[in-house]
């Protein structure tokens, strides 16, 4: 088979089989059986996640990941291969990074000598909780002395053929708020001897609202949304407790902080406003991806950037993030769309779907990226 065969083959394979994160056992075992058929030294991190590691002439190694987990979404692409999964889909193309990775190991494979070392990162788990952290306290990158590290997204707002890229920073720090507010039930008919948690909510949710207005500086990214709501238990019954869960999201851990911060001060000042308790939990969850500059500076000055488009920074979360706390990397977000044959879907969509020519253009941007690094 060429090479577009190959990275359809495993494409379709894996697509059949997704597993929710730290649970990807058969696509694991897939992943190990075709890597080591390539002659890679393969071992297991992260519970479910692979590395596997080629030596070159020197230690010095150039590491790319791949996501492996699949989404709790029922699919309905109506392709041949689809998911043999009930209620799980690959619906954000995590199929398709495993397969260009697969992909790119087979080239790499045929390419005598390596002048510097490669190390592939098959990860669990990125959808949640989040396999990038547990790898790096596994110390991985240190100990393959891992000095720059790629990946790559798949990425239906960017036509197929192009790659999105910026320097600096280009997703957001998420994390999760939840609120419990405790009040006092009672009769509808006799609100003086209750503490209607209800219209304390109200109090809340509006005065967040002044968050983002008003204490942060304009031009500053944040977003604080407040998603679910839950409370009451008749319409003749002031409700005791009220419970709400939302979403932080900001373009730098001050701006994330702020936010934090003045969550906790307007709940105090309700819980004293209304003699009440409002009970606050923060689940801090993926850093900034941050684009190294000099290596974006690299990919500009190359034929690559004939194909690059710089994008704006994006509200969206992306546990690479991780290793570039570590090491200096890129993650690229990989063109998918494609008008003509109707790959339009955003991800995480029961129907998205993508060419298999858009594996083949990632084989080709990480093959770019070696020669750029003279690892071969």
């Amino acid at each position: 088979m060429d090479l577009k065969e190959i990275l359809t083959t495993h494409r379709e394979y894996l697509h059949q089989i997704p597993e929710l994160g730290f649970c990807e056992f058969k696509t694991s075992a897939y992943l190990k059986e075709q890597l080591e058929l390539l002659g890679y030294k393969v071992e297991s991190t992260a519970k479910t996640g692979l590395l596997a590691y080629r030596k070159g002439e020197s230690d010095e190694c150039i590491a790319f990941r791949s996501d492996m987990d699949g989404l709790s979404l029922p699919e309905e692409t109506g392709v041949a291969f689809t998911s043999k999964h009930q209620g799980k889909m690959h619906g954000c193309g995590h199929d398709g990074h495993m397969a260009i990775l697969l992909g790119f190991a087979t080239h790499l494979s045929k390419i005598e000598p390596l002048k510097k070392s490669v190390l592939f990162i098959l990860q669990p788990a990125e959808e949640g909780p989040g396999g990038a952290e547990v790898i790096i306290k596994e110390g991985v990158l240190k100990k393959y002395k891992v000095k720059f590290i790629f990946g790559l997204h798949l990425y239906p707002e960017i036509e197929e053929g192009k790659f999105g890229l910026r320097s600096g920073v280009m997703t957001a720090q998420t994390g999760e708020v939840d609120i419990v507010i405790q009040g006092q039930g009672g009769h509808g008919a006799i609100p003086h001897k209750a503490n209607d948690a209800l219209i304390i909510m109200a109090q809340l949710i509006n005065s967040y609202q002044s968050i983002v207005s008003r204490n942060l500086n304009p031009i500053d990214g944040g977003v604080l949304t407040i998603g679910t709501i839950h409370g009451g238990e008749r319409r003749n019954i002031i409700a005791e407790k009220v419970e709400l869960t939302g979403t932080i999201r900001a373009f730098s851990e001050e701006v994330y902080e702020t936010i934090k911060r003045r969550i906790v001060e307007i709940n105090t000042g309700l819980e004293t406003m209304f003699n009440a308790k409002v009970k606050t939990q923060f689940i801090d969850m993926y850093p900034c991806i941050v684009n190294d500059k000099s290596l974006f500076e690299l990919v500009c000055h190359s034929t690559l950037g004939e194909k690059m488009i710089e994008i704006d920074p994006m509200m969206i979360a992306e546990d690479f993030s991780y290793y570039q706390k570590e090491v200096p990397g890129l993650f690229f977000m990989l063109g998918s769309r494609n008008d003509a044959l109707g790959f339009t879907n955003p991800l995480h969509h029961s129907k998205f779907n993508f060419s298999d020519n858009v594996l083949l253009n990632g084989v080709e941007l990480y093959d770019e990226m070696c020669r750029l690094l003279n690892v071969y």
